[in-house]
């Protein structure tokens, strides 16, 4: 194959064309602009293995590209070095060859270092080129081909022919950005260290690059658990389990290997891509389209660190999506930890060959599971595989970020602990959905329904919802936090330490933190805005000019008050968001001679709460701004900002808000002008805010942006009256917790009978343990709950900002409570 190309030119074109009435390829970068190369100096191109197809690609896609021709002959001056301008950085050798041998640069290579030793002066361009067959992101194949797709594990020529027949009309050929050898000579190196040193960096930019692309090469899956199995901690927890339960060592080393096989996936790139195909289908079906944004964000990061990414969970569809699009643009489909309940007959088996890992519930009565877990986390780790795992825990049932647990993500920060040659970043990502495929089975959970077990039964027999509309899915890649930046921040000198007490706090920092980056990422679509604005009217209904105003606020307040960076806008016009939302069937047109009615559908109210809390967040401060103008009338500037600094401590945690107190004031003066900008506010000569004169428009657009907010803040002032009512020491977190639930439901039944999530257990269950967190709470020996007056102040402040009727309801329920 080698000496091909000393055939006479004319055999050689028509070989190569040959193959180009089949091949198709996609190329990076897109323009030769972006490789930066110097037209004043030779270029030589590298690839990373001697394949005949490859050379042929080369040839054609460099002249095509127009870049410096690959099948010329390198020049340095007036003299010809070679014969074309490239070489193979792993050359054919026989099977009995050496691994000196197998490893020996290639003459061309040897031959470059040499003139650059002769001629300092001289610089030459080595452009290392990666080429990919079965790996486009942009195109389809067969199932049968995706069997066949890019390994790590090298082929002969008849599966090298295979290769190319299947995979031919789907290449990726990227050419990276050149090393200069100009360094090498400056180095003062000898000739045999700069071949070195050359060899080494080709070597681990080849691997690199393959790594993003497929993923690192990781061993037999009967590898990985002798590995696991030999790894000191799980030697010692074998130990331990013999001891404990009176069993052999023989028997102890058994079950850590059951342990091990349950956990530990069986990743298969041709599984992998034969689902991708299969899901490229099926996404066709279900939705209008998938958008990305800030994708530049990972691939930016992706070949110098290692990559956990963190996913709001909102279905069951997020890891399928999430691994599809990373895989679709080139980047490596993470390892997902997986709930054991998911490792159910054939669904289970599938998961794991497309990189699934399973863990149990809970690790309670089992060291030894554990250990194994622990150790075969680590493994991935290290091994730079990228991983995905849900901070939250379980899927959001009412659309808002719930509290991260701080599991494995414990883990992950003990792994780094122990060892961190690697960076490693955690990338969190939004994903925000416009229809829910659960979307009726969470709603009958929020209203106190058992949650339903997976089963293989309602996996397929979700295939009945594959004719529906499901609109957009946005994936938006947030801030990411580098790990070890972070615990710098949080233990100054940690590289060193072992896990203790302070990694602990570490995560649960972490955590907070990262619940907080999926919040400032949020993307804002037609159906959150559309459902911020109907579901604040009394019937669900509104004249078409008052909504489409209404939206209009929502959007300036969102564009001239951004949240985030990150935070992703809705560019489309009011009458498109509305008619957007009638096509999805979302939103129903009621005509009438003095102008038309927007309306919900009976019954998709409760369903619209979801998609209105995605978004509360961001909307939280301008509404809690318009409640507090609304109810009180007049108030000056700085009395605003003492009630929202008082509140806003129960609302940061519950919403994962993204200042911190000292920054308040400012936050709040800038909404306060976007809001009299809007003239929904108005401001005098002595800075005293007043809402508008009744009889405009604004002023109801005013109590409209304040309802928004009010279910949350109702939850805040029947949590702090019931416990004003009971007095300290009367309960137990657990009772209080019981108590608030039943209280909103009956209050939900009594005034917001749309609204189901209005009464989750979660949201009490976060709130409280935030005042015992902020100290304004304490639990005693024996779990009750005690408080002083520093209690009654949010309490005060929740006052200002609800109607009366609202507040007497409240008092009259926990009075009675």
């Amino acid at each position: 194959m080698t000496g091909f190309f000393d055939l006479p030119g004319w055999t050689a074109q028509l070989v190569r064309r040959a193959l180009y009435l089949w091949v198709r390829t996609t190329v990076f970068p897109e323009t030769p602009a972006e490789l930066g190369l110097d037209p004043t100096k030779p270029v030589c191109y590298v690839l990373q293995d001697e394949h005949l197809s490859n050379q042929c690609v080369l040839f054609e896609e460099s002249r095509r590209a127009g870049l410096p021709p690959a099948e010329k002959p390198l020049k340095i001056g007036d003299r010809t070095i070679a014969k074309h301008a490239r070489f193979s950085l792993n050359r054919r050798h026989s099977p009995m060859a050496s691994a000196r041998e197998r490893y020996a640069p290639p003459t061309l290579m040897r031959t470059l270092i040499h003139e650059m030793m002769v001629q300092p002066e001289l610089d030459i361009q080595i452009v290392p080129v990666v080429i990919l067959w079965g790996r486009s992101p942009d195109k389809q194949e067969s199932i049968l081909g995706a069997l066949f797709s890019e390994t790590w594990q090298q082929v002969g020529r008849l599966g090298r022919l295979l290769t190319v027949l299947l995979h031919g009309r789907n290449v990726l050929v990227r050419f990276n950005p050149p090393i200069s050898l100009h360094g090498l000579a400056t180095d003062k190196l000898d000739e045999s260290l700069a071949l070195r040193k050359l060899s080494r960096v080709l070597r681990v930019h080849f691997r690199r690059q393959r790594e993003i692309a497929i993923g690192p090469d990781l061993s037999h899956r009967n590898t990985q658990i002798e590995t696991l199995l030999t790894a000191a901690s799980v030697q010692t927890a074998i130990a331990n389990e013999a001891t404990a339960r009176g069993i052999s060592p023989k028997e102890a080393q058994h079950r850590a290997r059951r342990f091990a096989l349950e956990i530990a996936s069986d990743y298969s790139y041709g599984a992998l891509r034969a689902l991708e195909i299969f899901f490229s289908w099926l996404w066709s079906r279900l939705y209008d389209g998938i958008d990305i944004y800030h994708l530049d964000t990972v691939l930016r990061i992706a070949p110098s660190h290692s990559i956990v990414y963190v996913p709001a969970h909102r279905s069951h569809i997020d890891y399928l999506v999430l691994s599809y699009f990373l895989h679709k643009n080139g980047l490596t489909p993470p390892h997902i930890a997986a709930g054991a309940n998911l490792n159910m007959a054939l669904v289970g088996p599938l998961l794991r060959r497309c990189g699934a890992f399973f863990l149990r519930r809970t690790f309670k009565g089992e060291p030894l599971y554990a250990a194994v877990f622990n150790e075969y986390l680590h493994l991935m780790l290290t091994r730079g595989f990228p991983l995905e795992y849900f901070i939250e825990g379980g899927r959001s049932r009412s659309g808002r970020t719930l509290n991260p647990k701080a599991g494995i993500l414990g883990m992950t920060i003990a792994s780094f602990v122990r060892e961190h040659h690697r960076p490693l970043v955690f990338v969190p990502v939004y994903l925000g959905y416009e229809k829910l495929l659960e979307g009726k089975t969470y709603l009958r959970e929020l209203a106190g329904k058992p949650k339903e077990k997976e089963s293989l039964w309602a996996v397929l027999s979700s295939a009945r919802k594959i004719r529906k509309e499901y609109g957009k899915v946005h994936i938006n890649f947030g801030e990411p936090l580098d790990l070890g930046h972070f615990l710098e921040a949080c233990r100054p000198g940690w590289q060193g330490e072992k896990p203790g007490d302070w990694s602990r706090d570490a995560t649960r920092q972490a955590a907070i933190a990262l619940a907080t980056r999926l919040n400032d990422g949020a993307v804002i679509t037609p159906v959150n805005l559309l459902a911020l604005v109907l579901l604040a009217t009394p019937r669900h209904t509104a004249d078409e000019q008052a909504l489409l105003k209404m939206i209009a606020h929502y959007q300036a307040i969102a564009a001239d008050a951004r949240y985030a960076d990150t935070t992703v806008l809705c560019t489309q016009t009011p009458a498109e968001i509305v008619a957007y939302n009638e096509r999805l069937g979302i939103a129903t047109r009621v005509t009438h001679p003095l102008g038309d009615l927007i309306s919900l559908p009976n019954g998709t109210a409760p369903l619209l709460s979801y998609f209105r809390n995605n978004v509360l967040h961001l909307f939280a401060l301008p509404a809690l701004i318009a409640c507090l103008i609304s109810h009180n009338r007049h108030l000056g500037r700085q009395r605003i900002i003492e009630a929202v600094s008082g509140i806003y401590g129960l609302m940061r945690t519950e919403l994962f808000l993204r200042w911190p107190s000292a920054e308040l004031s400012g936050i709040i003066n800038g909404i306060i002008t976007v809001l009299t900008a809007r003239s929904l506010l108005q401001c005098d000569d002595r800075d005293v805010l007043s809402p508008p004169e009744a009889s405009r428009p604004e002023s109801a657009e005013l109590r409209m942006l304040g309802e928004t907010l009010r279910p949350t803040l109702e939850r805040h002032f029947l949590t702090l009256s019931l416990l004003q009512q009971s007095g300290p020491g009367m309960k137990t977190r657990q009772q209080l917790e019981n108590d608030c639930h039943l209280l909103a439901q009956r209050l939900a039944l009594l005034y917001t009978s749309d609204s189901p999530e209005y009464a989750e257990k979660s949201a009490f269950a976060i709130l409280i343990a935030h005042l015992i967190d902020a100290d304004l709470l304490r639990e005693d020996e024996s779990g009750l709950l005690h408080f002083d007056d520093a209690l009654t102040t949010p309490l005060a402040q929740a006052e200002l900002v609800l109607p009366a009727e609202a507040r007497q309801a409240i008092w009259r329920m926990t009075s009675s409570a």
